[in-house]
Formats: C-alpha cells, sequence, structure tokens
C-alpha cells in the first residue's frame, strides 16, 4: 500500500468556516448553528469534552456577528480563586481588598459592545453565579468594593466540559443561570464521533508545525493513519495536534510513519521503568533511587541532578498536562509557588 498525502478536509472550497476543520456530519450541524446564533445577541452554552474545539467555535461566533468588530474577552473560571475571578470579571476599586492599589476595569467592562468568553463556566461557585445572573439579565454590576452600577452591552458565550444541566440537577450550579445560558446549546463532538475528519485534521497540523519547524513531512503512511483513525482520542484534538507535532519533529524523512506514533495510539501500554501495579509510593522510589544509580554507574557523580531532577521535571510535566497547563492550578496542587513553579518550567523546558 503507497503512502499518502491526506486531502486538506474533502472539501475543495475549504472549510465551512475559517479556523475549522472538518466535513463530517455532526460538524456540519456545529457550522450551521454557529452561522445561526452568530446572527443574533443570544446567550450561547457550547457543551463538549476538553480538547474539542471550545473556544474556536466561540471566535467564530464572535467573528460572524454584528459585533464581530468589537473586543472578544476569554475567560477561564477554572484557572482563578473565587475571589480572584469577582475581580477578573468585574474589576474592583482601590482599597477593596489587600493588593488592590489601584481601580481595575473587570473582563465584562473590557469586553463593551463584543463578547466575553466564559470558559469552564461549571467551576464558578454558588456565589459568583448569583452575579453572573445578574449581568445576564439586566446587564449591570458593580466593581468589588464599590456601589456605582455600572451598565455594559457584552454578550456572553460560555463553555463547561461537563453537562450543566446534569449538574444544576445535582444542585452543582445553579439551575435558573443555566436556563439563562442555554438560549442555544452548541455540542462539539468529541473525535472519535468525527473519525471521517481525522485525514483532514491530520493534514491541517501537518502543514503547521512543517511550516513551523521548517520540515517537510507531507506525506502519511497508511498504517499510521489507520492507527489514527482507530485511536479513542481520550484527548481529543489537542491531542492529535500534539502527536502530530511530535512526529513532525522526530522524522528523519518526508513521511510520518508508525514508529513516530506513541505508544497508547499503537495499543500498547506505556513503559514504567521497575513499577510493580499495586506497589506503594515509598516501595516505587526505592526502586527508582536504585535504577538510577545502577544506571549511572558506580563512579557516577552529582546523582542528585541524575535522579531527583528528572523525577521533579516528570511530576512538573504530568501535573501540568493534568491541569490544561493552567500554572496556578498546577501550583496549587504541587503546592509550591507560582514564581516558583514558572522558574521551574523555565529550567526544565517544558515552558510550551
Amino acid at each position: 500500500m503507497s503512502r499518502v498525502s491526506p486531502n486538506f478536509d474533502g472539501n475543495e472550497n475549504g472549510p465551512p468556516i475559517p479556523g475549522l476543520i472538518g466535513s463530517g456530519a455532526a460538524m456540519q450541524n456545529v457550522y450551521r448553528l454557529t452561522r445561526q446564533v452568530a446572527r443574533s445577541n443570544a446567550s450561547v452554552l457550547l457543551l463538549g469534552e476538553t480538547g474539542t474545539g471550545k473556544e474556536l467555535i466561540a471566535k467564530a461566533v464572535h467573528r460572524l456577528s454584528p459585533r464581530g468588530s468589537g473586543p472578544f474577552i476569554r475567560v477561564n473560571c477554572g484557572a482563578l480563586a473565587e475571589n480572584l475571578l469577582e475581580s477578573e470579571l468585574f474589576g474592583h476599586v482601590r482599597g477593596a481588598f489587600t493588593g488592590a492599589i489601584d481601580n481595575r476595569t473587570g473582563r465584562f467592562e473590557a469586553a463593551h459592545t463584543g463578547t466575553v468568553f466564559l470558559d469552564e463556566i461549571n467551576s464558578t461557585t454558588a456565589k459568583l453565579q448569583v452575579k453572573l445572573l445578574r449581568v445576564l439579565q439586566e446587564h449591570e454590576f458593580e466593581r468589588v468594593g464599590d456601589t456605582q452600577t455600572i451598565r455594559v452591552d457584552t454578550r456572553v458565550i460560555a463553555a463547561s466540559n461537563r453537562d450543566l444541566f446534569e449538574e444544576a440537577e445535582a444542585g452543582r450550579f445553579r439551575e435558573d443561570l443555566y436556563y439563562r445560558l442555554n438560549v442555544v446549546t452548541v455540542y462539539l463532538p468529541s473525535l472519535r464521533e468525527r473519525r471521517e475528519d481525522i485525514p483532514a485534521l491530520v493534514s491541517h497540523f501537518l502543514r503547521i508545525y512543517n511550516e513551523q519547524n521548517l520540515r517537510h513531512v507531507p506525506y502519511v503512511n497508511p498504517a499510521a493513519m489507520q492507527a489514527l483513525q482507530d485511536y479513542h482520542w481520550p484527548g481529543n484534538v489537542r491531542e492529535l495536534q500534539n502527536y502530530i507535532e511530535r512526529a513532525v519533529v522526530l522524522a528523519p524523512g518526508d513521511e510520518l510513519t508508525l514508529d513516530l506514533l506513541p505508544e497508547a495510539v499503537l495499543g500498547r501500554k506505556p513503559r514504567r521503568i521497575g513499577r510493580t501495579r499495586g506497589a506503594d509510593l515509598e516501595t516505587l522510589a526505592s526502586e527508582l533511587v536504585e535504577q538510577g544509580i545502577d544506571t549511572a554507574g558506580p563512579n557516577a557523580e552529582n546523582l542528585f541532578a541524575a535522579v531527583v531532577n528528572r523525577v521533579e521535571r516528570e511530576l512538573i510535566a504530568q501535573v501540568m498536562a493534568a491541569c490544561d497547563n493552567v500554572q496556578i492550578k498546577a501550583a496549587d496542587r504541587l503546592g509550591i509557588n507560582r514564581n516558583t513553579l514558572h522558574k521551574k518550567l523555565r529550567e526544565y523546558g517544558l515552558e510550551k
């Protein structure tokens, strides 16, 4: 079977909406809803797993709307603590809290005549949800620490990787806010629900990373393409994007071959050094140190860097991945200062 260069998206006229890839039935429905809702000022709720492209749809709704020339402001609601998020959204006045040394404009005010995109809105607290409901209904709010009411003309697009109806029924999300957000819902299908779009996505990412890395890998081996289409993609399009970048960087020739794909895609369990299922952390640490010393050799020096620094790098990398690369969340989970985390990311080459 000969190698192939996949088509861009199976559509000679290009993607239906610039920046969005895929021509399958599931995505066609997304495109249709995106165009329809863009013409209105209605609130939009985007639902879908992490990595399905909710922010791309939010940007498309904004760009195709009458507000397209206005600001598009994104807020990751899951990245900040409640008090910081409230200040981020609504602003604050000088002296409102410790560290508020000056007045600050919030994101809703900054998005006046435009769109504010509230990502991970399911992570907001009940107290903040009350204030969000007021903005949606009355188009007004007060800055933190202020009594002056500010009116805004801002459209709200919200996104969640959880079913907000189920969250509301379970009492974890305000029901009235859910119904106010749920004027139009756009469901973003997972990659495993739109496998027919994988060749187009692969082609798209190949072009991007070939250009960025000054490489020439335009072809995909049929066996590699089949493996990509068979994989279950828990990380969706974002995971596919990362794997294609990796393959472009490592490819020795002009073809993406099977051996350039991660073991998970090939249906193999990732190799674990000296790991015994069910072993406690102390046992695993002992085995790791023992193997690190053996690998370094009897006359090796600087064993601390050889063993501990590698473990620290891997720990930071995995926690960052689990926190969607949001540094403040990763720092909290690691229990270290955010500046310390930033320094270590730079030190270990993990900033990207």
